[in-house]
């Protein structure tokens, strides 16, 4: 099943891997297959009506272009002076614009000025006491600014770090210029009455941008929270919605669910979790610039299944390093993983290796090989190797890996959770352990706060 833009493949999503009569025993019956994607007939209708009413901003997100101007906007505010963007956030607030940023982090594409260098940018999604610290000491704070991220505006974690660095900023005698070098987003203020950033904001004069309300922070990588940093390092964000626009499209028209490529994702998933007990689920791409995507998926994955004692647990790998970490227990230790690999296009690129050298060291197959040619033959042995071990794999294959491809799978992803999700009769919308850890969080400071008065 491929996914097609303007007739460039943007990837082909293959699920064979995952079938019985190519791996055997670990593997789904075709009939039993047809049983689940048949289950999600009714889940697809129900997002096509989604899409109809405007009932879940996601679906048109992609087509979207005001919020996309008021964003460059505000950025270009921001980034005067700037040597420095340091971006608080924390889970879906940080995971997507990582993704993004890091796309880009070992190539940077041709601006359209290059009189002025673009600010360095920096993630603190952790919080770290002496992390935080040091930050906000090693920096020089005049040019250094601030985008401070929060659905809610009251993650204690964020405003903590916010917090700080007012402090730090007044500190330094800049305290007038402190309009000027942050920029926030999170809910709108008619939707939530309660938001410690948005007061702090309207305090300082500090600029807000508004988060889109009716989108979890995990699903709000094609948002301003992601495109910010996108915007960053110069990524084409109206080529990431155009990727992602192209499989709300296929969503629209398909009549088939095995033929709409997050639904055949979704139905293996959850078969091969409840027919053959796999309860573990590994995102595998073999490519550096996709690193991050495996971290996003996991939030994504873990927090929208993870409910009423069900889901599958993931993980994120990254090949080839993987292969010697990992790649011993996911070929020969419990049968309980499915493995996804994304595998992007490498063949002759990097550097060509003279034979005389390859001798020298005892590798003469890699005599006149380049590094994209190892990387090739590595991401295609281990899916046959898989295949032979009677794992179940799935495939992800991307001819060019650049912003519409990657919009693409970002988009096939969370519709794929999505699906998952009403097959599992869960909302993967909400995250209700998670309150409850906050809540508690909430009374322990509140008791040694306290027990220090």
């Amino acid at each position: 099943m491929s996914r097609k833009n303007h007739n460039q493949v943007l990837f082909t999503h293959r699920i064979s891997g995952c079938l019985e009569h190519v791996i055997g025993a670990q593997g789904l019956a075709p009939e039993r297959l047809a049983r689940w994607l048949d289950r999600l007939r009714p889940a697809i209708e129900l997002l096509r009506h989604d899409y109809q009413n405007n009932t879940l901003p996601l679906l048109h997100l992609p087509e979207r272009r005001d919020d996309i101007t008021q964003a460059k906007r505000a950025l270009a505010h921001l980034a005067r002076g700037a040597k420095e963007i340091i971006v608080f956030g924390t889970g879906g607030s940080s995971l997507g614009g990582q993704t993004l940023a890091h796309f880009t982090e070992w190539y940077v594409p041709e601006r359209e000025t290059t009189t002025e260098p673009a600010p360095r940018l920096r993630f603190y999604h952790n919080l770290d006491a002496t992390t935080l610290h040091h930050t906000l000491t090693r920096f020089d704070l005049e040019t250094t600014r601030f985008i401070v991220i929060s659905k809610s505006g009251n993650t204690a974690e964020t405003l903590l770090q916010m917090l700080a660095a007012l402090q730090a900023v007044e500190k330094a005698g800049l305290k007038e210029k402190i309009g000027q070098m942050f920029l926030a987003i999170t809910d709108p203020a008619e939707v939530r009455s309660a938001n410690g950033l948005r007061d702090l904001c309207a305090h300082y004069g500090i600029p807000v941008l508004d988060h889109e309300p009716g989108l979890g922070g995990r699903y709000a990588v094609l948002s301003n929270v992601g495109l910010l940093p996108a915007m960053i390092r110069n990524l084409d964000v109206l080529a990431l919605r155009a990727g992602a626009k192209t499989v709300v499209e296929a969503l629209l028209e398909t009549e088939d669910p095995a033929l709409f490529p997050p639904a055949a994702g979704a139905a293996v998933a959850c078969a091969l979790n409840a027919e053959k007990g796999i309860g573990i689920h590994v995102l595998m791409p073999y490519a550096d610039r996709l690193g991050r995507l495996s971290q996003w998926f996991v939030q994504l994955w873990a927090e929208s299944l993870g409910k009423d004692g069900k889901g599958t647990t993931p993980i994120a790998a990254l090949g080839p390093v993987d292969q010697h970490s990992q790649l011993q227990l996911f070929l020969d230790g419990p049968k309980d993983h499915m493995i996804t690999l994304i595998r992007t296009q490498n063949h002759h690129k990097g550097p060509r290796i003279r034979p005389d050298l390859a001798r020298l060291a005892g590798v003469e197959s890699l005599a006149q090989r380049t590094a994209g040619d190892l990387v090739e033959a590595e991401q295609n042995a281990i899916y046959d190797a898989l295949i032979q071990a009677g794992r179940p794999v799935r495939s992800f294959d991307i001819p060019i890996l650049n912003e519409r491809a990657l919009g693409a799978l970002l988009m096939h992803f969370m519709l794929e959770v999505i699906l998952a999700a009403r097959l599992l009769e869960v909302d993967p919308f909400d995250q209700p352990a998670v309150e409850t850890g906050k809540q508690l969080t909430h009374n322990y400071l509140s008791a040694s706060h306290a027990a220090v008065l």
